[in-house]
């Protein structure tokens, strides 16, 4: 793992020279599509109602769906954007981010809808992007003072705190990023084969969503009309 993050480190500098676009204002970008639905992808909320739907109003297994089926978009995301092996790299490393940015931005709002959070309230989309950190990255960050707690502490804070924004975001940046390169140099032997290369990336990028969407499942307790179900 520490290889994998010395590697990654030391390219973050180019991931920003070919993807310039990729900041905290991308972020914030992203979490709007992403509640609010682009392109072929409905809102979270929709898709998340679909779900509780299908499963007769039993939300911890609407829950369980969404993140199985975003987990599902995000293999086939990183699959794609990784099958052209090393020629298409540069090219391909910002689809990656974003891709992956949005479907697990999605993937936690569904989650944070069906447990009866307010996707347009500003601190809960502050927790939404924080899940997407991973649990070990918040208690660091919540550890060293950085953050003052948790997704669950931020989404139900007494007040919005502005400067929380940049900051969320900033760490939600460098960590996308960091994941993506990271993930690349490790696969880097294994994506000489194109196909190769796209079912390594498919797969971490599906294991790193799975793992996101059951951290926030775990932190993003009912409120509202869930905790009454």
């Amino acid at each position: 793992m520490g290889f994998r993050r010395s590697i990654a480190s030391s390219v973050v500098p180019e991931v920003h020279r070919v993807a310039p676009a990729v900041n905290s204002g991308f972020i914030h970008t992203t979490v709007r599509h992403a509640i609010h639905g682009i392109g072929p992808l409905p809102s979270a909320a929709h898709a998340a109602e679909k779900q509780l739907e299908e499963q007769e109003g039993m939300i911890d297994q609407a829950i369980g769906e969404v993140i199985e089926n975003h987990t599902a978009l995000a293999a086939a995301q990183g699959f794609i954007t990784n099958i052209g092996g090393l020629v298409t790299a540069a090219a391909t490393i910002p689809a990656n981010i974003a891709a992956l940015a949005l479907l697990q931005c999605r993937m936690v709002a569904g989650i944070a809808h069906l447990r009866g959070y307010d996707l347009d309230d500003p601190r809960v989309r502050n927790a939404i992007l924080l899940c997407t950190l991973g649990e070990q990255a918040v208690k660091s960050l919540a550890k060293q003072g950085t953050l003052p707690g948790g997704p669950m502490v931020l989404a139900t804070a007494p007040t919005h705190d502005p400067e929380l924004d940049a900051l969320v975001a900033g760490e939600v940046t460098s960590a996308l990023i960091g994941r993506v390169i990271g993930k690349r140099a490790a696969g880097t032997v294994v994506r000489r084969v194109p196909l190769a290369g796209g079912v390594w990336s498919g797969s971490a990028d599906a294991y790193a969503t799975w793992q996101v969407g059951r951290y926030a499942a775990r932190e993003l307790k009912p409120r509202g009309r869930a905790s009454r179900r």
